[in-house]
């Protein structure tokens, strides 16, 4: 068995490998012990959770030990573009200090890599919505002729949310496999062969878990010949297994086929029908589903119930079923004409067998196992049909996988506690280990909860918010990030300090989320002078801003699921008929981890400082504020906003 206690201890020691390749480097005693824990794990085969800490360094806290243990490693991270420095920047560092003669691979799901069939196809085929579409597959040729990977997230020039990506990369419905003509120069099959040749890959939990339900894009290859797997950001887990271990079926998904169809049946079926006349109701219908929902809706969530109560959707949706069964009976003929007809044939059968089982009256075995809902985004429609509790299929995985678990994330316990994590994703027996932040919280940040705040239920509630924290908006000078816990607030929020910032004449530049991408608004975020944000979820996590850069977060509410949310609904009513409280074990857990997630924005190293304002009373007046207010770092707090003001102030002239 290898001993780690030694070579770890000269990798993070003074003089050592990493302080040798990185100047400046000085390791923390945490991020030792937390090294010490995940060797421990390796040689072990055991499971280990840690919370770590913002600043505990916990990258290369397993890092280092998994290099050093010369066994097989899948590291397996929140998001592509975490996946992305780890692999570019941080795991090359490492393994350069370490001197150790490591293959590491990137696996990223088909999506994320052109493909070379379906790009030749848009070139001909492509009915593309504008000029800048058509802009961008031209920039997507070129790249593909010069890219060793096809990774997308290397070609310059085309955003992530570009329309023309669908068009030019696979999917498991899609993928001609075998049978497709550019399978020898696949950048999807060379990134799988590069996996499976490496002692270390880089996954993210999106793929891991859709592979294990789907079998498909080869981790499931992966897994029995690895040693080691880490979770970073391990307190995403359990929402993205509930999203991707049931079924779901989209419009996007249905269009795409629709669209596939239309090319084949003019490329090579032309005399087999009229195939504008057969598809063009069925677009059309599923238009009609995104239209009945409410165009002026970018994002919601409803019931199986709620949804199939909206005024003619049944309708609509039985017709799409119809006509479906009919471009089967069209299909099914033409299979023997090549391989792409029997992949739509496969694809037409997948898909109406979805559809039929959402649509079908739920069993009670059903509602006790698992929840139908539909997400709505700004263009798509998706049917969901979800599990409850995702803790047995992890259990499940273990006792299949003997090897060495480790999970960590900055945010993981709840007073102090892992168990509501550990629960979550089934683990019975691991050790644990709580590490906090070695930043000076107390002399470094401020904490406001002003006392003069309406509650959150009130009217207009946003806007007076943003008129009582407008003299701390003044004092920051931009730098801000004001989170929201919806995207109507976003929208209110946005709109208010627009029209003020435009009143006073300030030069600061106001970003909006939906203004653009994510990316984009962060990128812009990081150059533009005195910027203000103002997002929802997906920048309450996953963003890293250090310095002069951001200097004030603002949170608006406590982030409780909504109750009316299908799935939160449902996980309680299976908490309750367990006899437990759904409010105690599910609502205030996910909160308090959401809330320290976005307070995470701050302080993102030894010589950051600012003011995190939430803008909501509850957490000082209610009793189950108190454990919320626990979960926050330890800043210095109060509740007067001049204080904050002065803060500010007294911060930007020392």
């Amino acid at each position: 068995m290898f001993d780690f206690s030694e070579p770890l201890n000269e990798a993070f020691a003074p003089g050592g490998a990493l302080s040798r390749r990185l100047p400046g480097f000085s390791a923390r005693e945490s991020q030792i012990e937390m090294a010490q824990a995940v060797g421990q794990a390796i040689e072990s085969q055991s499971a280990l959770v840690v919370e770590a800490g913002t600043g505990t360094g916990k990258t290369f806290a397993y890092v280092v030990p998994a290099l050093l243990s010369g066994r097989r490693v899948l590291l397996s991270t929140a998001t592509k573009t975490l996946q992305d420095q780890l692999f570019n920047k941080d795991l090359p560092l490492v393994r350069e200090a370490l001197g150790v003669p490591v293959n590491v691979a990137l696996l990223k799901g088909r999506q994320n890599y052109v493909c070379h069939f379906h790009l030749e196809r848009a070139l001909k085929e492509a009915r593309l919505p504008s000029a800048k579409e058509v802009d961008h597959l031209q920039k997507v040729r070129v790249f593909a002729g010069r890219t060793q990977t096809g990774d997308r997230a290397d070609c310059a020039g085309v955003p992530e949310d570009s329309a023309v990506w669908s068009w030019v990369t696979s999917n498991k419905d899609n993928c001609l496999g075998g049978e497709c003509p550019n399978a020898s120069e696949c950048f999807v099959n060379k990134a799988r062969r590069d996996a499976l040749d490496a002692e270390v890959v880089v996954v993210n939990h999106h793929l891991f878990l859709a592979d294990l339900a789907l079998k498909e894009e080869g981790i499931a290859e992966l897994l029995p010949a690895c040693d080691v797997i880490v979770f970073d950001e391990a307190h995403q887990l359990p929402d993205i297994a509930t999203s991707l271990l049931g079924q779901a079926i989209s419009t996007a998904q249905c269009q795409e086929f629709l669209r596939d169809v239309l090319i084949e049946g003019r490329t090579s079926s032309a005399d087999a029908g009229d195939w504008d006349s057969v598809l063009r109701p069925m677009e059309l219908a599923l238009k009609e589903i995104r239209r009945i929902v409410g165009t002026e809706i970018d994002s919601a969530r409803f019931t199986h119930a709620q949804f199939l109560a909206l005024n003619g959707v049944s309708t609509v949706c039985a017709d799409f079923e119809s006509r479906l069964e009919n471009l089967i009976e069209m299909i099914s003929p033409l299979s023997v004409r090549n391989e792409s007809w029997v992949k739509l044939m496969g694809r037409a059968s997948e898909l109406c067998l979805r559809w039929q089982d959402w649509f079908s009256p739920p069993s009670a075995q059903d509602d006790a196992q698992s929840v139908r809902w539909v997400s709505v985004s700004t263009n798509v429609v998706q049917f969901c049909d979800s599990p409850l509790d995702v803790s047995n299929a992890f259990a499940k995985l273990y006792a299949e996988q003997a090897k060495a678990w480790v999970f960590t994330s900055a945010t993981l316990s709840i007073k102090d506690s892992l168990e509501h994590f550990t629960l979550q994703v089934g683990l019975d027996e691991c050790k644990q280990l709580l590490l906090p932040s070695p930043f000076d919280y107390e002399s470094q940040a401020l904490l406001c909860v002003p006392d003069n705040l309406p509650f959150p239920n009130e009217p207009q509630f946003s806007r007076k918010l943003c008129e009582s924290v407008w003299p701390l908006l003044l004092s920051s000078a931009g730098g801000v990030f004001f989170l929201c816990t919806s995207h109507r607030a976003v929208k209110q929020v946005g709109e208010y300090l627009r029209e003020r910032i435009e009143k006073d004449d300030l030069d600061w530049s106001l970003l909006v989320q939906g203004e653009a991408s994510r990316a984009e608004l962060l990128e812009q975020f990081r150059v533009l002078n005195n910027p203000v944000l103002v997002g929802a979820a997906s920048f309450w996590e996953g963003v890293d801003i250090r310095g002069e850069g951001l200097r004030l977060v603002i949170i608006d509410k406590l982030p409780f699921a909504p109750p009316d949310d299908p799935v939160y609904q449902a996980k309680s009513e299976l908490i309750k008929n367990r006899g437990g409280n759904a409010f105690q074990d599910l609502s205030l857990p996910d909160a308090a981890i959401a809330l320290k997630q976005g307070a995470g924005r701050l302080i993102r190293d030894e010589t950051d400082w600012g003011v995190l304002l939430i803008g909501d009373r509850r957490l000082v007046e209610k009793g189950y504020g108190k454990l919320l207010w626990r979960s926050l770092p330890p800043f210095k707090r109060t509740r007067e906003l001049q204080v904050a003001v002065d803060f500010m102030k007294n911060k930007r002239s020392s």
